[in-house]
């Protein structure tokens, strides 16, 4: 059964979700047909999700470029706020790359703030932007252009019970 409409995160929540959390969890399809599912730091800029990452996850995108991002807060059911976005990732192979993407100079700075220290200590002034570059076999930036988006505001149940 579908998640109600009414359920639905607003705009500006999407936006402060995306914004604010830390974590997101992507889902891609590694060898054979198994789901490898792992959680990741992450920027958002222009609807698009990038991550940073090595390994699996990338192999796994340049073989089969669809995925699934969560982004999700809070633990007990009635107080969930989650989005779940589908669509296809491609790996930026190079630095070239990297600098045509659009949006990648934001989310550069905007993780670069976020992710200052790298466990939670308040932002400095002027926070140093995220550089990672390609490099290796497998450090890549991962760029996902969501065509589903689905989410869900769990404080909106009570509502929906009142009526």
């Amino acid at each position: 059964m579908p998640i109600s409409k009414k359920l639905a995160l607003s705009n500006e929540q999407l936006e402060e979700l995306m914004q604010s959390s830390w974590n997101m969890r992507i889902a891609t399809v590694g060898p054979g047909s198994r789901i490898n599912l792992t959680p990741m730091w992450f920027g958002w800029a222009e609807g698009k999700i990038f991550v940073f990452g090595r390994g699996q996850k990338v192999v796994n995108v340049r073989r089969n470029a669809e995925c699934t991002i969560v982004v999700d807060r809070n633990e007990k059911f009635p107080e969930l706020q989650a989005a779940m976005f589908q669509g296809t990732a491609k790996v930026l192979e190079s630095s070239v790359e990297e600098n045509a993407e659009s949006g990648m100079a934001k989310v550069r700075k905007q993780m670069g703030a976020k992710y200052a220290g790298g466990h939670g200590e308040p932002a400095p002034e002027n926070p140093v932007e995220n550089t990672a570059t390609a490099s290796g076999e497998s450090n890549r930036w991962i760029v996902m252009q969501p065509d589903k988006l689905v989410t869900w505001d769990n404080f909106k149940l009570k509502d929906l019970r009142k009526r």
